[in-house]
C-alpha cells in the first residue's frame, strides 16, 4: 500500500488458490447434462450443462442481466436462455495435441497390459459465445441508432446507378491464398454438421459396455501377427530417434509485411510499401518508420515517384494504387479513368481544405463508392463541412524544403491543365474571388508609420477643412484666426512584434498552394493594424463567455483556434465580428469576468508566447468560484504543485468543508481541460506523477 493511502487500512490477508478451470475433485457426474454433440471430422465436442440457480451461491440478478444482454426483451425458440435466467453452461472441447501417433489408452487387467490407440486427445473448457451474441446485438442496436451517412449534409439520392460487374476468373495464386485465409477456414469449420449425441453418466451400463472395447477380443488366437519385428526394431518403434522440428513460420495475409521484413527491401520499395499501406503521411512520420540513419535527401528522392506533396503532407499517386489493366473493385472502371478522378480530388485538396461529395461525382461522373472511397484515402468526414482533408498542413516542411514545394507546384500546375481538359471546367469554378489588392508583402511598424504620414499629407486638405467644420459646429460665435496653420497629429502607437492581426475574414480555404504561396493566395493587410480605438462588438463578447462558461481555463492560442473555428461553421459571407486583432481578443477576454494566470513557466519550456499567456474564467456566479480563485492564485507563485498542497491551501481558505470529490471537480474543470489543449504548456510543466499537478 503506498504511504499516503493511510485512510484505507488493511484489514485481513487471506490467502486464496486459483485453478485454471476448477479442481479434479470437482467433477460433473452429478451435474445434469443438457446436450452434447460432436463435429467428427474437425473433433470439435460441446456439451450444455445446468446451472443450480437455486444454490446460496447463485447470484440471480446477475443471472438475468446476463440472459438480458443476450436474448433481450423478446420470446422466441432461439433464445439461448428459455428461462430469462442463465440457467446453462457450454464447454466446448480444443485439442490438447496436434500429434497423437505417441499417446495410448491402457488398461491393465489380471497381468496383461492392453493399450488402444488414440485419434485425439481433447480438453473441456468452459465457452463464452452467449457473450459474442450480446456483443452483436450491442453493435446491432448501436448501428440502428447511428443509421445514415456520418456527413449530415450529403444525403444520397434515392435514384442509385447500378453497375453490373463480371467476376475475372481467378488465378491459382489467389485460389491459394483464398484456401489459406481465415475466413475460408471458418466457413469450411462451419460447414461441418453438428451430430446430436445422447449422454451417458460413468456408472451407466452403456458405458459399461463401451468400456470393454478396450480390452483386446483376440487373446485366444494362436498366431500374433502384429509383433514380427525383432527387439531392436521393436525398440526402435517404441523409442524412436528424436529429430528436429522444422519450425513452420505462420501464413500471414499477402498485403502484410513486418518492419524486419520491410527493411530488408530497397529504401525505393520500402517507400512504395509503407506510402501504398498508409496513403497519407507527414514526411517527418516517413523518416520515423525507416531504419535510422537513412538519407534524408535519398528517401526525398524516393517520395517524389510515388506520392505527390499536398498541403504540405505527402499523397501516394493514383497510379500507384490502381496500377494498368486493373479496375475498381466495386464498380469495374477501368484503371485509368479511376486516376484521372483521384487526381482531381487531390488538386482540390491542394487549394481547400474541405469538399463536398457531390460535388466531387458530379464533375468526374464516378459511382459513388469509387468517390467516397478516394476521400476515405485522404480525408474524413465533418459535420455539416463535407470531407476535411485528414491532416494539418506541414508548414515546417515547406519552409525547410522550398525547392522541393516549388517543384511539386509545378507538377500539380500541370496536372491541372491536363484535368481542365479532361473534365472542362477552370480554376475559377471551384476558388473564391479575391478582392484586386497587393501581393503579400512583409512591412515594418516604422514603414507603416510613414505609410501613414504620407496619406494625411495627400488628405491635408480634406482633414483641415472638417477640422474647421467640426470647430465652427462646436463654437459657432469664436472662429479660428486666419492665417494659422493647424497641423493634423498622427497617433504614433509602437507595434509589438509579437502581436499579430487576426484575420477573420476568411478561415477556409487558405488559398495556398502546398503551403507554398501563389498569386491567388489571399492577400494580408500590408499596415496590419493593431485594433487602435476599435471595440469589440457583442457577438465577440457572447462568443467569449460561452467559450470560459465550457473551458474555463484556456490559452490565447487556443482562443484563437477555437475562434477560428467558430468563423469557419458561419455561412459564406456571414461575418459579424469586423476585424478582430490580438489585443481586441485579450481585452474582450480581461472585460468578461475573466483574468490572466501568470503562470512562472520555466526558462526551459517549449511554449511559445500566446500559449504561455493563459486566462480563466475568474466570476461565474457559481459557488466554485472561491475554489478557482484559490487555484489560480496557487498557480501564479509556482510552476508545478502537488495535489496536497491544494488541499491543504482550500482547506485553509475555506475550511473541512472542501471534501475530495471538489477537489477533483476542480482540477477535472480548472486544470486538467487545459493541459489537453495547451500544447505542452501545462503538460510539461504540471504533470510529473500521479500525485503530482
Amino acid at each position: 500500500m503506498a504511504s499516503g493511502d493511510e485512510d484505507d487500512p488493511i484489514i485481513q490477508e487471506v490467502c486464496m488458490n486459483f485453478y485454471p478451470v476448477r479442481p479434479a475433485s470437482m467433477n460433473y457426474d452429478d451435474v445434469t447434462h443438457l446436450s452434447a454433440k460432436i463435429k467428427p471430422k474437425q473433433q470439435k465436442v460441446e456439451l450444455e450443462v445446468a446451472i443450480d440457480t437455486m444454490s446460496p451461491n447463485y447470484c440471480r440478478s446477475k443471472g438475468e442481466q446476463i440472459a438480458l444482454n443476450v436474448d433481450g426483451t423478446s420470446i422466441e425458440e432461439s433464445n439461448t436462455f428459455s428461462t430469462k435466467m442463465m440457467d446453462k453452461q457450454t464447454f466446448s472441447s480444443i485439442q490438447a495435441t496436434t500429434n497423437t501417433n505417441r499417446y495410448a489408452a491402457a488398461v491393465f487387467h489380471k497381468g496383461e497390459l492392453h493399450l488402444t490407440p488414440l485419434h485425439g486427445i481433447l480438453q473441456m473448457r468452459p465457452g463464452f459465445s452467449y457473450l459474442d451474441k450480446a456483443d452483436s446485438k450491442h453493435r446491432e442496436r448501436e448501428a440502428a441508432n447511428e443509421a445514415g451517412d456520418s456527413s449530415q449534409d450529403e444525403a444520397e439520392d434515392d435514384i442509385k446507378q447500378i453497375t453490373v460487374r463480371f467476376a475475372r476468373p481467378e488465378s491459382e495464386q489467389a485460389r491459394q491464398r483464398r484456401i489459406q485465409s481465415y475466413e475460408f477456414l471458418q466457413k469450411k469449420q462451419a460447414e461441418e454438421p453438428w451430430v446430436h449425441l445422447h449422454y451417458h453418466s460413468l456408472k451407466d451400463g452403456r458405458s459399461e459396455h463401451e468400456r470393454q472395447y478396450l480390452y483386446c477380443q483376440a487373446m485366444d488366437t494362436s498366431e500374433n501377427t502384429e509383433l514380427v519385428k525383432t527387439p531392436r526394431e521393436y525398440l526402435a518403434m517404441l523409442m524412436p530417434p528424436l529429430a528436429e522440428e522444422k519450425i513452420v513460420k505462420p501464413v500471414g495475409p499477402s498485403n502484410v509485411l513486418s518492419m524486419a521484413q520491410l527493411r530488408t527491401l530497397p529504401l525505393g520499395d520500402q517507400v512504395k510499401t509503407l506510402m501504398k499501406n498508409v496513403k497519407v503521411m507527414p514526411f517527418a512520420n516517413l523518416m520515423g518508420l525507416l531504419a535510422s540513419g537513412t538519407d534524408s535527401t535519398a528517401v526525398l528522392r524516393c517520395i517524389q515517384q510515388v506520392a505527390l506533396l499536398v498541403q504540405g503532407n505527402w499523397v501516394v499517386k493514383s497510379d500507384v494504387l490502381y496500377p494498368k489493366s486493373t479496375c475498381s473493385p466495386h464498380s469495374g472502371v477501368p484503371a485509368e479513368v479511376l486516376c484521372r478522378g483521384r487526381d482531381f480530388v487531390m488538386w482540390r485538396f491542394t487549394h481547400e481544405r474541405s469538399l463536398m461529395r457531390k460535388e466531387v461525382a458530379a464533375i468526374i461522373k464516378l459511382p459513388p463508392e469509387d468517390v467516397k472511397e478516394f476521400l476515405e484515402q485522404m480525408a474524413v468526414p465533418r459535420a455539416n463541412r463535407g470531407w476535411e482533408f485528414l491532416l494539418s498542413t506541414d508548414h515546417d516542411f515547406v519552409k525547410k524544403h522550398p525547392d522541393v514545394a516549388q517543384r511539386q507546384h509545378m507538377l500539380w500546375m500541370g496536372i491541372q491543365n491536363k484535368l481542365e481538359k479532361v473534365f472542362n471546367f477552370s480554376k475559377e469554378d471551384f476558388l473564391q474571388k479575391k478582392d484586386t489588392q497587393t501581393e503579400p508583402q512583409c512591412i515594418s511598424g516604422e514603414q507603416r508609420l510613414k505609410a501613414a504620414r504620407e496619406n494625411a499629407r495627400e488628405h491635408h486638405a480634406s482633414l483641415q477643412k472638417d477640422l474647421d467644420a467640426r470647430r465652427l459646429k462646436a463654437s459657432p460665435v469664436s472662429s479660428a484666426p486666419s492665417g494659422t496653420d493647424a497641423t493634423v497629429r498622427i497617433k504614433e502607437e509602437p507595434v509589438s512584434d509579437s502581436e499579430e492581426t487576426m484575420d477573420t475574414s476568411s478561415a477556409l480555404p487558405n488559398g495556398s498552394l502546398n503551403g507554398y504561396p501563389s498569386a491567388e493566395s489571399p492577400i494580408m493587410d500590408p499596415y496590419n493594424d493593431h485594433g487602435a480605438g476599435q471595440t469589440s462588438t457583442p457577438e465577440l463578447q457572447d462568443f467569449i463567455r460561452n467559450t470560459f462558461r465550457k473551458h474555463f481555463v484556456l490559452c490565447l492560442s487556443e482562443v484563437k483556434r477555437l475562434f477560428n473555428l467558430h468563423l469557419a461553421s458561419l455561412p459564406t459571407g456571414h461575418c459579424v465580428f469586423g476585424h478582430v486583432t490580438d489585443r481586441m481578443l485579450q481585452d474582450t477576454i480581461l472585460h468578461s469576468h475573466c483574468k490572466q494566470i501568470l503562470v512562472p513557466f520555466p526558462p526551459q519550456s517549449n511554449a511559445s508566447a500566446d500559449e504561455q499567456k493563459v486566462f480563466g474564467l475568474w466570476e461565474s456566479g457559481e459557488t466554485f468560484d472561491k475554489h478557482r480563485q484559490i487555484l489560480f492564485e496557487i498557480f501564479m507563485k509556482n510552476y508545478r504543485v502537488r495535489r496536497n498542497i491544494i488541499q491543504t491551501k482550500l482547506t485553509q481558505e475555506l475550511g473541512d468543508g472542501v471534501t475530495k470529490s471538489d477537489i477533483d471537480r476542480l482540477l477535472k474543470v480548472s486544470v486538467a481541460h487545459y493541459t489537453w489543449h495547451s500544447k505542452g504548456a501545462f503538460h510539461t510543466c504540471a504533470f510529473t506523477g500521479p500525485d503530482t499537478f
